[in-house]
Parts: C-alpha cells; sequence; structure tokens
C-alpha cells in the first residue's frame, strides 16, 4: 500500500505475533510521526537483545547469564518444579506471587500436527534434574489446550514411575466469566474442581 522503506517497516513489524496490519501500521506511524522517539535506542536494544540474551542451563527460562535470577535465589523451594511451555508463562506464575518453587521450560508442548514431538522438548534436561531425588513434588503447569493437555498427560506418564508428586494446576470458570459462555470441558473441569465452602 505504501512506497519503499515505509512498506518494508509495516511489514517487518506485521511479522511479529500478535501484531496484525493496522497494529504494524501504526505502530510504524508512531515511530515516523513521533519527533521525540529514540529509534537508535529502539534499534540499539533488539541488537543488545539477540546478544546477550540466552535460556539458562538449569531451567530454560530467559537470561542474561548461564543460570536465571529464579535457579540462583537460595531462597526458593528446591523440592518443588513446575512445568511450563513457554518462558512467558514463567512471569505469568511470577506475577501472582504465590509460587516460590522452582520452574522447567519446556519450549513448547506436544504437537502432532506441527510435527513437535517428545523429544523436540526440553524433557530430557527435567528427567535429569529429577535424579537426584531433591525434587518432591512436579507440578503440570501447561496450557489447559489439546497441546497442553497432551503434554501434560505424557509428562504425568512419564514421572508415574518416579517416586514423585505430580499434580496439574486447576482449571475451570473465569472470574467475572457467565456459564452459558463456558465450553463443555471448561465447565467440566470446574465441577471435577469443586472444593468445599
Amino acid at each position: 500500500m505504501y512506497e519503499g522503506i515505509v512498506q518494508d517497516l509495516i511489514d517487518e513489524f506485521g511479522r511479529l505475533p500478535g501484531i496484525g496490519p493496522k497494529s504494524a501500521q501504526r505502530i510504524a506511524f508512531h515511530i515516523l510521526q513521533t519527533p521525540q522517539f529514540d529509534v537508535s535506542h529502539l534499534a540499539q536494544l533488539l541488537v543488545d537483545v539477540r546478544e546477550r540474551v540466552r535460556f539458562c542451563d538449569i531451567c530454560g527460562n530467559v537470561s542474561e547469564q548461564p543460570r536465571c535470577a529464579i535457579c540462583r535465589d537460595p531462597r526458593r523451594n528446591q523440592t518443588l518444579i513446575c512445568v511450563v511451555e513457554d518462558a512467558k508463562d514463567v512471569a505469568a506464575i511470577e506475577r501472582t506471587r504465590e509460587f516460590r518453587g522452582l520452574y522447567h521450560v519446556l519450549g513448547g508442548a506436544i504437537s502432532p500436527i506441527a510435527g513437535i514431538g517428545p523429544d523436540d522438548l526440553r524433557i530430557a534436561p527435567l528427567m535429569q534434574r529429577l535424579a537426584d531425588g531433591t525434587v518432591q513434588e512436579v507440578i503440570l503447569a501447561t496450557n489447559p489446550n489439546l497441546e497442553g493437555e497432551a503434554t501434560a498427560t505424557y509428562l504425568s506418564r512419564l514421572l508415574h514411575t518416579l517416586e514423585i508428586r505430580v499434580t496439574r494446576l486447576a482449571s475451570g470458570l473465569p472470574v467475572g466469566g457467565d456459564l452459558e459462555y463456558a465450553d463443555e470441558v471448561t465447565l467440566g473441569r470446574a465441577f471435577e474442581g469443586r472444593r468445599s465452602v
């Protein structure tokens, strides 16, 4: 729609996840029309992120060091590991301030349609972490979708052979939601996970 470099910029923003054509266009024009926008700082941050950020050698979370801040924190409960699909999930759980254990990032979920099997995930490193007997409970916090459920089922069967308690995050109705809009699986899980009041 636009000529040359402006369209290239819009196209590049549009390649980012969650950014549609209109959002890409708005971002590009914000950069073009805001004189005080520091483009060189943004460009340098992007370069620095690619050069300095890595994945933690232990859990797979993002870090600028070989071990992430959570794995380095001696106050964390070493007997508890929460297994998540992506590093973004670590941030979401940390925001709740409810979990004080360690994490293990799988790097995705089992998805035969996308060609992702158990060998494509960080399951072997998880098993190595569990081998020394320190961990007493593994919490499976994969997403409540088809791929996340398949991954949780696979892991629960795999971990069943170990002397470790395996739990799954509860799922059910969202706060503020209406029953009439809930899907059957969510409503069914809400009934399964009901508790005394």
